[in-house]
């Protein structure tokens, strides 16, 4: 069996790509690798021929090797979470407004953005254009549909396999299982079991005892396969993970926002605590950004003084921040000119990278201020990780709406019922959920 993400012949060229992205001098490994008969990244999934033990052992030393470089953009980039804050400029709290009702729109919308990028995820924009055309859904203004789509579009740009069966507007009975809900909802048992003064190694704790590997992904596969091999965070999410600063982490933070209504620094310090088990860098501050900006969903006037928050907690010099202040400067035009320049500026990195795909949620805050249904659509129709960016731009959307303020359209095919593998929640109504959120809400121990 050849299991994804993990396979050390497999993260070599994944991680040649990341450290570039980080501005290590990597020429002289690569050259080695590829001399030895090591091969590219595999473009999906996991390679499917098995390779000689040298090489195999060729492949954890570079790892190892790569590694142990320096990172050159470390004073800009720091780790520790009081060097992010003073390398950031971080809003003051605000007291929280209608906690709970911003709590129940911030679910029902991050279920309807995620079920409206599901059966695209993966699929190229140009994919995506052609299959909403095709169906009279362009610009995307509604669920994706396979009725009236031609052979010849559906071969070209299938649908994501897994979803189709439950995302399309001809089937959705509910909220299909998604890794973008199951982590929200195991921020809410962790906050349960530790309260908001929770560590990174509470949160390995949970994983271990929720997250079955086959749910989880890329940089979080690494990390507990680092943890099932005695390495403790930061270590689990640096050692051998050229995913480190990929979409992960980010999806994962939600209810630490909700958690710590108005207090975006709260928030970013509870996703920093649960981003480094398996994130780095600009995988960890694309968690603290959305952190915040769901804190200040709970308490802010608009979508824009959400997206600052959360542009307020990161790095100024990062990467990252650069991208954020691109995506706030070009959210005035025409979205479609938006996207164009986006992908002109950041379409380099990996279409699961943290970067670019917090860029365009960010775009869509400052573009769709007061339009749940524009924002969804516009973040979905932008491509990369569709399923999660339409999830975390439906969640502060859905905040500052309200349940009352989202279509009919959109709720009424979910039902308020979630599907779930992790234990406790499969089945769970929407007002539970709304009443397990709001019993942790500032509590700083265990509730």
């Amino acid at each position: 069996m050849r299991v994804t993400w993990v396979q050390p012949e497999d993260l070599v060229g994944h991680e040649l790509r990341q450290a570039r992205e980080e501005g290590k001098d990597v020429d002289d490994v690569e050259q080695r690798w590829f001399a030895a008969g090591g091969a590219p990244a595999p473009g999906r999934g996991a390679s499917q021929e098995p390779v000689a033990d040298e090489l195999r052992d060729l492949a954890l030393d570079l790892l190892d090797e790569l590694d142990a470089l320096e990172r050159p953009l470390a004073a800009e980039e720091p780790e520790g979470f009081e060097e992010i804050l003073a390398e950031a400029n971080p809003v003051s709290s605000r007291p929280g407004v209608d906690v709970s009702g911003r709590i129940a729109g911030a679910w029902l919308g991050r279920a309807a953005g995620c079920v409206l990028g599901k059966p695209v995820e993966n699929i190229p924009r140009e994919g995506i254009r052609a299959i909403a055309q095709g169906t009279g859904n362009w610009p995307v203004a509604g669920w994706f549909t396979a009725v009236g789509l031609s052979d010849e579009v559906s071969e070209r740009w299938p649908w994501n396999k897994a979803s189709r069966p439950t995302s399309l507007a001809e089937n959705i009975d509910g909220i299909p299982e998604d890794d973008d809900l199951n982590f929200t909802m195991l921020g809410v048992a962790l906050l349960e079991r530790c309260g908001t003064g929770f560590d990174a190694l509470d949160v390995a704790k949970m994983w271990m005892d929720f997250m079955p590997a086959g749910r989880i992904f890329t940089a979080e596969r690494v990390a507990l396969r680092n943890l099932l091999e005695a390495r403790i965070p930061p270590e689990t999410a640096t050692r051998r993970n050229p995913f480190r600063e990929w979409i992960g982490a980010r999806l994962r933070v939600d209810a630490y926002g909700w958690a710590a209504p108005g207090d975006p620094v709260a928030a970013a310090r509870m996703a920093w605590e649960d981003a480094r088990l398996s994130h780095a860098a600009n995988g960890v501050y694309s968690a603290m950004f959305m952190a915040a900006a769901h804190a200040a969903s709970l308490s802010d006037p608009s979508a824009p003084a959400c997206a600052d928050a959360g542009l307020s907690v990161v790095p100024a010099r990062s990467r990252l921040a650069v991208a954020l202040r691109d995506a706030r400067e070009l959210a005035g035009g025409d979205w479609e000119t938006v996207v164009d320049e986006l992908y002109a500026r950041y379409g380099h990195y990996h279409w699961v990278h943290a970067i670019n795909n917090t860029a365009l949620v960010a775009a869509a805050l400052y573009a769709f201020d007061g339009d749940f249904s524009g924002g969804i659509s516009a973040a979905v129709q932008g491509g990369w990780d569709t399923d999660t960016n339409g999830a975390a731009v439906g969640s502060i959307l859905g905040a500052l709406a309200g349940v009352d303020g989202i279509e009919e359209r959109w709720s009424k095919p979910l039902g308020g019922r979630f599907e779930s593998s992790l234990p406790g929640f499969d089945g769970i109504a929407l007002d539970e959920l709304v009443r397990r959120t709001l019993a942790v809400v500032a509590s700083p121990t265990a509730a």
